[in-house]
């Protein structure tokens, strides 16, 4: 089969590889549409140690199932489906107590990190186990379902997070996930949506996918302006979708006392807080990773048209265009969310 495999930081090769085989548990896909994350970029770079080659990236996908293995239930070839990026084992503690995600041992497609190398969807085909799978309903196209992945994370966000009917939420980062995480918490029952980033166009778009108010991120007195619209007391819950010292700051601020504060986003290492403002104010700090059990819901989503993901595709390419597209969008192209690979 053809593939795009990272071998060397920056280099990717479009190349022969070997064509996977299923194993008893899992399907094998040919894939139609994968996007590129933003991890996959940053990955490509070797900055950050989770795309040690030589590796096939690719975790948001689409495709349709080839061959089965034996022990595969409820999958048969000829089925669309799109996955999990998240694969996990069913069988350790967290598993068994509802919490896929944290499971003991989580493998993510597409990452070799040193303890483990699971080649993704960047490819013509890619094997994964079939718990992870979910069949895509009628009128979801592969492009849409290769977004479930991202779409799935702003969603378990939204289901982290708190909210009484009616409350008043600010979220700070319009990315991708924080747009679906704007839908979402309107769909959970948000009254009023505050919506803050850098970007004119995000913020755009942020207001075409329901948020009441926007406001520019490098606005004066940024605190000051949200409050004219949260109130003086600030919102009932912030989702903070960015991940640097800045926007934490900003959602730490605008968040009311005994509100809770949900971090999505995870671009530093660490930022700093000062402890009495967490604690005086009786604060309750909700972290999301990756997503849990979150993707058939998502497929449904999207194809009823409750959850809008097209505006995040900026841009079709082809796997043979992989080392061309990626150094173009490490070097950074302003409005672009998504861009999907696609399959003939």
């Amino acid at each position: 089969m053809k593939a795009l495999v990272h071998t060397a930081p920056f280099v990717l090769e479009y190349t022969d590889w070997p064509k996977p085989e299923p194993g008893p548990e899992e399907l094998l896909v040919r894939v139609r549409a994968c996007a590129i994350c933003g991890s996959d970029i940053k990955g490509y770079s070797g900055v950050t140690g989770r795309r040690q080659p030589p590796i096939i990236m690719g975790h948001e996908a689409a495709g349709v199932v080839e061959a089965v293995g034996d022990q595969v239930a409820g999958f048969t070839p000829g089925d669309r489906v799109t996955f999990d990026s998240t694969i996990y084992c069913r069988l350790c503690h967290y598993c068994q107590s509802g919490h896929l995600n944290l499971c003991d041992h989580r493998e993510v497609l597409g990452v070799s990190e040193g303890t483990y190398r699971r080649h993704g969807a960047m490819a013509e085909y890619v094997t994964v186990p079939y718990w992870i799978a979910a069949k895509m309903p009628e009128g979801l196209s592969f492009a849409q379902a290769a977004l479930i992945e991202t779409a799935s994370v702003g969603v378990h966000a939204a289901n982290r997070t708190p909210l009484t009917l009616n409350d008043t939420v600010v979220i700070v980062g319009a990315g991708a996930i924080g747009l679906v995480a704007l839908q979402a918490m309107r769909l959970k029952g948000a009254g009023k949506l505050i919506v803050t980033d850098l970007s004119p166009s995000r913020l755009e778009m942020a207001r075409s996918m329901g948020a009441d108010v926007t406001i520019p991120a490098d606005a004066p007195d940024l605190i000051d302006q949200l409050r004219l619209d949260t109130g003086p007391r600030g919102a009932d819950a912030a989702l903070e979708a960015v991940g640097v010292q800045a926007t934490f700051q900003i959602a730490l601020e605008i968040t009311l006392k005994g509100g809770s504060l949900t971090l999505i986003g995870n671009v530093a290492p660490e930022v700093t807080m000062a402890l009495q403002n967490v604690v005086s104010r009786e604060l309750t700090i909700y972290g999301v990773c990756a997503s849990n059990g979150e993707v058939a819901d998502c497929a449904d989503l999207i194809a009823s048209g409750r959850l809008n993901v097209d505006p995040f595709i900026s841009e079709y390419a082809h796997l043979e265009e992989g080392q061309a597209v990626f150094d173009r969008l490490y070097a950074g192209v302003e409005g672009n969310i998504r861009t999907v690979f696609v399959f003939d």
